[in-house]
């Protein structure tokens, strides 16, 4: 989008998006000065949920703080536990039984699948369509009745130990998990004729919220954000971790860099995440959940250690520096959202309000996960 030329103060007024408002999903707050209807400034203020969260893992035993990652980002809440387990297990040199690992890949990636279906119908939802998100939300159901047998929880998971799981899965959620792979793809057939081909859908994403790649790259987007923009990059792949290595998937991409270019690649990310599982499941290997050898009381040797996990948004990366003690001395989150939010303000520019709304949909916001 081009950008329009400096106006002057009295041809243009001030608009408030939020942070009470049903589009920005959240307590956020977008300050758009408007030219009519047009956007010349858009200005992303957070702070309205703001709570310390990097503040109380310095307070807090590293067991202790397990609990805060599924308050970050509610609606994945897997993989920012899988982020704080792997970089403490890095830290410690803690082993996690092979078993341990393909659970913790199949539960993942069946949160990933949860996150998306809850996207897709609140974003078809703010663009006028009420019917989808009835769909989303039963097949949602299927899958947090199959995390909660196992994990005890619908949506704010602690479901990850140091070295290992806090139960194992069992037949009956193996037997279940098969039945739901067999159902959403059907489900995933329904979707393309009801949504993805709409025409008004596709009227209203097709050629607008255009973010190419130099932009992503300026401003650190991931996940499905930067793949709409062309850019091949996923932690599962570029950075492997966990059994990823040993399964086989593709990582959608699409170089429309618009906002159905995105909504494509979310679309595309269910079917491979089916496959993941599908694979996870005939490979999952007898034995133990947890490790025979875990130190009692978790004191990360003193040094800087890193680790990233590749989450429905993105690249959420976790800074652990230990000082030696029970408490982490400094523990810095790489929020996904948080950069994808920041090129907003860039992209939307000249653009029409409505067509606005659309494109802050398209990115998929969690508003906890950035304001943490």
């Amino acid at each position: 989008m081009s950008q329009p030329i400096e106006l002057q103060k009295d041809e243009t007024f001030v608009l408030n998006v939020g942070p009470q408002h049903p589009a920005t999903h959240g307590v956020l707050r977008v300050k758009m000065t408007m030219d009519g209807e047009y956007i010349y400034k858009a200005e992303t203020v957070l702070g309205y949920i703001h709570r310390m969260h990097e503040k109380m893992a310095e307070n807090r035993t590293y067991p202790q703080y397990m609990p805060n990652m599924g308050r970050l980002d509610y609606l994945s809440a897997m993989a920012f536990n899988h982020g704080y387990a792997l970089v403490v297990e890095r830290a410690c040199g803690i082993e996690v039984p092979e078993r341990a690992e393909y659970i913790r890949v199949i539960t993942v990636e069946l949160n990933r699948i949860s996150s998306h279906l809850v996207w897709l119908g609140a974003y078809v939802l703010d663009l006028g369509g009420f019917t989808p998100l009835m769909y989303c939300f039963d097949d949602r159901e299927q899958i947090l009745d199959l995390l909660e047998s196992v994990t005890g929880s619908r949506l704010t998971y602690c479901y990850f130990r140091f070295g290992g799981l806090y139960n194992d899965i069992d037949d009956e959620f193996i037997t279940g998990t098969r039945a739901f792979i067999i159902r959403m793809r059907k489900e995933l057939k329904m979707y393309a004729k009801l949504v993805t081909g709409n025409i008004i859908l596709m009227k209203r994403l097709q050629g607008h919220g255009i973010i190419d790649k130099d932009m992503c790259q300026r401003y650190g987007a991931t996940g499905p954000v930067a793949r709409g923009s062309g850019l091949n990059y996923d932690v599962r792949k570029n950075e492997p971790y966990s059994v990823y290595p040993e399964l086989d998937f593709d990582i959608p991409v699409n170089d429309g860099c618009d906002s159905y270019a995105r909504y494509l690649v979310r679309m595309e990310e269910m079917e491979q995440s089916l496959r993941i599982i599908e694979q996870a499941l005939d490979k999952l290997p007898e034995g133990p959940v947890n490790p025979e050898k875990k130190p009692k009381l978790i004191k990360p040797p003193s040094g800087d250690y890193y680790a990233a996990v590749e989450t429905a948004r993105g690249n959420f990366g976790i800074r652990l520096v230990s000082d030696g003690g029970k408490n982490a001395y400094r523990l810095k989150l790489r929020s996904p959202t948080y950069s994808n939010m920041h090129l907003f303000d860039e992209a939307c520019r000249g653009m029409l309000l409505a067509d606005a709304l659309a494109f802050m949909g398209s990115l998929d916001l969690v508003i906890p996960e950035m304001d943490r």
